[in-house]
C-alpha cells in the first residue's frame, strides 16, 4: 500500500519510523523544505511543493497513492486545505495526525487571539522586551510593533527583510526545559511571551507562568478534513483498517 506522509513534525517523524520496513505499506514522507537541515527518517523522502491542488491530486493519481496523512504543522493551514481539497477530488482517504493543543493551568496569564496580526496588537503601544516564539513564517508583522525589543528563536535564521528593527535572533531547536526557558527570560529581561498554540514541549509556558510573564497565544486553525488522530496508535490503527481492496 502506498502512503503519503505530509510532514514537517516529531508526529510524522514517529509516524515514519514506525512504517519503516514494513512489507505491506511503502510509504514516502513530503517536506515543504522550509527548514535547511530537516532531520530525515529511514523511509522515501521528497522535498518541496507539489503546485497546488491540481499538483497533489497528480502526484496522488501517478504514483498510485493509496492513503494520505497529512502530519503537518499544526498552523500549516494551506497545505492542509491543499490535501483535503486534493483527496476529495481523487477519492483518496485522508486522515491528520497532530499534537494535542495547549490548556491553560492554574497561574497562567494568558490572552488568546486569531492570528499574528492581532498578536501584534496585544502587545500594546508602550515599549516591551518580547519573546517571539512563532516562526519565521509570519515574522514580517510584528514589524508593524517597532518600538519593541524582540528576541526571536527559530530553527533557522529568518530573512533580514522580515525582522522587526530591533530583532534579536537566537537558534535552537527543541525540546526544551523549564530551567533552560526561565534563564533565557531572565537573561534577556523579557517582559511579554508569543508564541502559538502547536502544543507539544511546553517548558516555554512553565517557565513564563514561574516568571509571572505573560503570554500571548495564537490559537490554531480549524481542521479541514479529515479524521484527526492525536496518538500514533489511532493513527496506525486507522492505516492498518484502511480498505485498499477497490
Amino acid at each position: 500500500m502506498r502512503l503519503l506522509i505530509l510532514g514537517g513534525t516529531t508526529e510524522a517523524s514517529a509516524l515514519a519510523r514506525h512504517l519503516a520496513g514494513r512489507r505491506d505499506i511503502a510509504p514516502v514522507l513530503s517536506l515543504a523544505g522550509r527548514t535547511e537541515r530537516p532531520t530525515l527518517p529511514p523511509i522515501p523522502c521528497r522535498v518541496g511543493g507539489f503546485g497546488g491542488i491540481e499538483g497533489l491530486a497528480a502526484y496522488l493519481r501517478a504514483e498510485a497513492i493509496a492513503a494520505v496523512i497529512d502530519a503537518t504543522h499544526p498552523f500549516a493551514a494551506r497545505m492542509s486545505a491543499h490535501a483535503a481539497a486534493a483527496c476529495t477530488e481523487t477519492g483518496v482517504p485522508l486522515a491528520a495526525f497532530t499534537r494535542e493543543g495547549w490548556d491553560a493551568r492554574l497561574g497562567d496569564d494568558w490572552t488568546s487571539v486569531v492570528d499574528l496580526d492581532a498578536a501584534v496588537e496585544a502587545l500594546g503601544e508602550a515599549p516591551r522586551r518580547v519573546f517571539l516564539t512563532s516562526g519565521r513564517l509570519g515574522l514580517a508583522a510584528f514589524r508593524a510593533a517597532p518600538q519593541h525589543d524582540y528576541l526571536l528563536r527559530s530553527i533557522d535564521p529568518p530573512p533580514e527583510a522580515d525582522r522587526p528593527s530591533r530583532c534579536e535572533v537566537v537558534l535552537g531547536r527543541g525540546p526544551f526545559d523549564v530551567a533552560a526557558e526561565s534563564a533565557l527570560m531572565r537573561r534577556h529581561g523579557i517582559e511579554i511571551l508569543v508564541t502559538k498554540n502547536s502544543g507539544g514541549d511546553r517548558a516555554k509556558l512553565d517557565a513564563a507562568r514561574s516568571l509571572g510573564v505573560p503570554v500571548v497565544l495564537v490559537e490554531r486553525p480549524a481542521a479541514i478534513g479529515g479524521t484527526t488522530f492525536t496518538t500514533l496508535d489511532a493513527v496506525l490503527a486507522w492505516i492498518d483498517n484502511l480498505d485498499t481492496t477497490d
